[in-house]
């Protein structure tokens, strides 16, 4: 059983989103299963097993996101208090460089495109926080510390 999941409404549009076009897939997946095996002996025919696997991994796909909808919530960012939480949008000042961070529930991140974790050391350091305020990341190579610029 999955715990509660944390989302923001975006994350969650985007879940549901997936799981519409994956039980869409399920009628095309089942006619390359049926088309393969009018080819013949299904025991060498690399058709139908490639179909199966497609059939084996959209099946158990659809079940985890059923499962993640279920037991998900949205964290609704309240913006009223200056202070970073989740759906806020943080821009960092590090060794010179600003980058800007979006805080997203841990099943929406992507850092490649700007959206961290809140439970990702950085993203966990930076809750509560507010513009001014200093978060320190300890790694392997030291310790970091990030400035907070802005939080939108």
């Amino acid at each position: 059983m999955i715990k509660e999941i944390q989302l923001t409404q975006q994350g969650l549009e985007k879940l549901k989103k997936e799981l519409a076009d994956l039980k869409a897939r399920r009628k095309v997946v089942a006619e390359r299963i049926k088309t393969a095996r009018e080819f013949g002996d299904l025991s060498e025919n690399s058709e139908y097993e490639d179909a199966r696997n497609e059939q084996s991994f959209v099946e158990g796909r659809i079940e985890e996101l059923i499962e993640m909808i279920a037991h998900a919530k949205v964290v609704a960012k309240n913006g009223t208090n200056g202070h970073v939480e989740m759906g806020s949008v943080v821009t960092l000042k590090a060794d010179g460089e600003e980058f800007s961070y979006e805080i997203v529930g841990a099943n929406e991140s992507d850092p490649g495109a700007g959206k961290i974790s809140s439970e990702s050391p950085l993203g966990y350091s930076l809750l509560g926080k507010g513009k001014g305020e200093e978060a320190e990341i300890n790694t392997p190579n030291g310790k970091l510390i990030y400035k907070i610029v802005t939080v939108k």
